[in-house]
């Protein structure tokens, strides 16, 4: 592990910020399946960065054999009681730690915006854990959502792609647009097959949570959201890309 870095510390909510939201577990997770599915393959799943195994119990209908790799053993062990032995949980770091296998898939949602050395992980999946034929999905928070614009106008941010404090004290590094994203996976050796977004999103996740609490947003108006961000991928809460070995 990071001796610099504390990974339980990071998974804590602070007094301004959650990091993970109902927005987040109820809305953007299915989502997310959506987009992914028609793209996965027969075989194996590796998840990298499975946290509390909210999102990993969404695969449990896709797949019977999943890995999930996670740094925080305080998250392990929720996922643990979660899943109950359905999915093999290895507590490590993506940079070190040591697989038995190769994948037919490999999801990794929400996660390379907190790697030390992205280049280095992601050169791991092209050359160690990706299957042939397999695909790896790589998903991060957009840069240039309407709910990052619209803080920049507020003065809340000082540009799109900035971190903030609190994301900050989440363990983020950097925050990603479509072609800097793109940019990373190329430069490791994937090759990209699909590019996309998953929900046009123009609120901030605590203004979403409070939404979604009353009867003003439906069932239509989410499927609009997600319609419209496949439309427009770059103005969605999620970016995210398909790759194949290179």
């Amino acid at each position: 592990m990071n001796p610099s870095r504390d990974y339980n510390a990071e998974i804590r909510d602070t007094a301004d910020h959650q990091y993970a939201y109902s927005f987040d577990l109820h809305v953007m997770h299915p989502f997310m399946i959506r987009a992914f599915q028609p793209f996965f393959r027969p075989g194996r799943l590796l998840e990298l960065g499975s946290f509390r195994g909210d999102f990993t119990r969404r695969f449990l209908d896709c797949f019977d054999d999943i890995t999930c790799v996670e740094a925080s053993n305080v998250a392990i062990d929720d996922a643990r009681r979660k899943l109950d032995g359905s999915v093999k949980l290895v507590h490590g770091l993506m940079e070190t730690v040591a697989l038995p296998a190769r994948y037919d898939n490999i999801v990794m949602t929400h996660v390379l915006e907190h790697i030390d050395d992205p280049a280095a992980v992601l050169r791991r999946v092209n050359d160690e854990w990706l299957a042939e034929g397999g695909r790896f999905f790589l998903a991060c928070p957009n840069a240039n959502a309407p709910s990052r614009q619209i803080a920049v106008k507020m003065g809340l941010i000082s540009h799109c792609s900035a971190v903030t404090p609190a994301e900050a004290a989440h363990g983020h590094h950097r925050t990603y647009s479509l072609d800097t994203l793109e940019r990373d996976a190329v430069a490791a050796g994937l090759r990209v097959v699909h590019r996309s977004g998953v929900f046009f999103k123009a609120l901030a996740n605590f203004q979403w949570d409070r939404l979604l609490a009353t009867d003003i947003i439906s069932p239509e108006y989410l499927e609009g959201c997600y319609a419209i961000g496949q439309q427009y991928p770059e103005l969605c809460s999620t970016i995210f890309l398909v790759c194949e070995k290179g």
